[in-house]
């Protein structure tokens, strides 16, 4: 009895690894993904780092524009008035987020079916031609067009944000939505930095670039090439980007596989009796979890896109508008260190506060404390320098970490409410919806922001006038 009682034992670990090999499909670049996790219980720093710099370079063409579109508006000489310039500036800001809006959640719908890497591999390339476009624009259209175009086909945001789920092991997707919201978030800070240095460089680095070269006739292509080297970097790298989504019918295994990893980050209320989350098969509208992240998602968004719309358009307008009369340099230089902030901060800082809090008490103190914030902007006006820069770099940190912050919190929820088959589609449906709100906020930002310089003096805007 023993011997036999032994040989069961020794036999049980053999048939465990025969029916793991056996829920392996030969062909499929899904389960070789997940062969390769089974395998290597440690972090994908590879796989990590990769995903890091493609959502990098599909965030720096969004807010590139920002430091300098202010005075790109003025060349094209279709403002009548100084005042009218916030005007048609947010119109160019709202295309690129029109145009996502309108194609995220096909893009997402294309990833669940065909594969996340053709998506992905196909709005790096679409970013990179149109964006070099866009800084060879000639008139006020041509940009309009350019932008949107930038937007519709690049529809990688919400398939990238799966595969950072698929690409690890449970345990580690907490780090592998962290690096995309670091990632995204420093990509739209460091992506104002280059437009800020490299923008006009004739009158900045004339010795480099003469007046009568290209650069010349195209003040804001330099920023525009430099992003678009990098895409095209990135999209060579691609060729050894693995594929995560299964070319097979999931069996009941892989469903259980993809209930653990949501299991694995819920709450212990939202899990139903086998430990699994209850609203994982639900029609994605119906998500209650899923949605509600995503409100929080948009509405955040939609705050911060007017925040960086209107705030490069004021620091860069003159006193005597309220502004703080900083050059694109200025500008610069403040989203720099704030775009280093956030590393340090996401990497030290942010893990633990979750650690402690969780996600929905994180997302709830930081979203009230950059609500209040924002009320000392408007006094640092009256500081002269270097006291206002000073101000306004401490005001830009905490107001980017406190929105990346929610952003990350809104990841983890967003991610960990579907599984795999819905995935895709649903982070496309997430972008889709804040693309949207992010469609009205540079545009109503602009229309508010000029409103408001014209109004100065009247009643609903009580104050004098700062003369310099």
């Amino acid at each position: 009895m023993a011997g036999g009682s032994g040989e069961v034992a020794a036999a049980a670990p053999l048939l465990e690894t025969e029916e793991k090999v056996a829920a392996y499909h030969e062909g499929c670049p899904g389960c070789a993904v997940d062969r390769r996790k089974a395998a290597n219980a440690g972090v994908p720093y590879k796989e990590f780092f990769h995903i890091w710099i493609i959502i990098l370079v599909s965030c720096l063409p969004i807010s590139l524009l920002f430091p300098f579109l202010y005075f790109m508006i003025r060349d094209f000489h279709i403002a009548k008035t100084v005042e009218d310039i916030g005007f048609y500036a947010g119109f160019v800001g709202a295309s690129y987020m029109l145009g996502r809006a309108l194609t995220s959640t096909a893009w997402g719908m294309i990833a669940d079916r065909i594969g996340r890497k053709p998506v992905i591999v196909f709005g790096i390339f679409s970013a990179l031609l149109f964006n070099t476009l866009f800084g060879l624009s000639v008139n006020y259209w041509m940009a309009i067009s350019t932008r949107f175009l930038i937007g519709s086909l690049n529809g990688l945001l919400g398939p990238i944000r799966a595969y950072a789920i698929e690409i690890c092991r449970p345990e580690h997707q907490a780090i592998a939505l962290s690096l995309v919201s670091t990632s995204w978030a420093i990509g739209l800070i460091v992506g104002p930095t280059i437009g800020g240095y490299l923008a006009q460089p004739t009158e900045k680095y004339p010795k480099l670039f003469p007046t009568y070269s290209l650069f010349g006739r195209f003040p804001y292509f330099l920023p525009c090439l430099c992003i678009s080297v990098f895409c095209f970097a990135v999209l060579i790298s691609c060729i050894w980007l693995p594929e995560t989504l299964h070319n097979h019918k999931a069996d009941k295994k892989g469903d259980q596989a993809s209930e653990s990893s949501i299991a694995h980050f819920s709450d212990p209320e939202e899990l139903n009796e086998h430990g699994t989350s209850a609203t994982t098969d639900k029609n994605l509208f119906k998500n209650w979890p899923l949605m509600s992240s995503i409100i929080l998602f948009c509405i955040v968004s939609f705050e911060d896109m007017a925040y960086t719309e209107i705030f490069s358009l004021w620091a860069e307008s003159d006193r005597k508008y309220g502004g703080l009369s900083f050059s694109t340099e200025d500008v610069g230089q403040v989203l720099a260190i704030s775009g280093a902030s956030i590393l340090v901060y996401q990497t030290f800082i942010y893990p633990r506060i979750v650690g402690v809090l969780g996600p929905i008490n994180t997302s709830r103190i930081a979203t009230s404390l950059s609500m209040m914030l924002l009320l000392t902007y408007a006094p640092i006006t009256h500081l002269s320098r270097p006291w206002s820069q000073i101000a306004v770099s401490i005001a830009s940190i905490l107001k980017n970490n406190f929105v990346v912050t929610v952003v990350t919190c809104s990841f983890i929820l967003q991610n960990n409410s579907v599984t795999q088959h819905q995935r895709a589609t649903a982070n496309g449906l997430a972008t889709t919806l804040m693309s949207l709100f992010k469609t009205f906020a540079p545009a109503g930002a602009g229309i508010v922001f000029s409103w408001a310089q014209k109004r100065q003096h009247a009643l609903f805007f009580p104050g004098k006038l700062i003369k310099t």
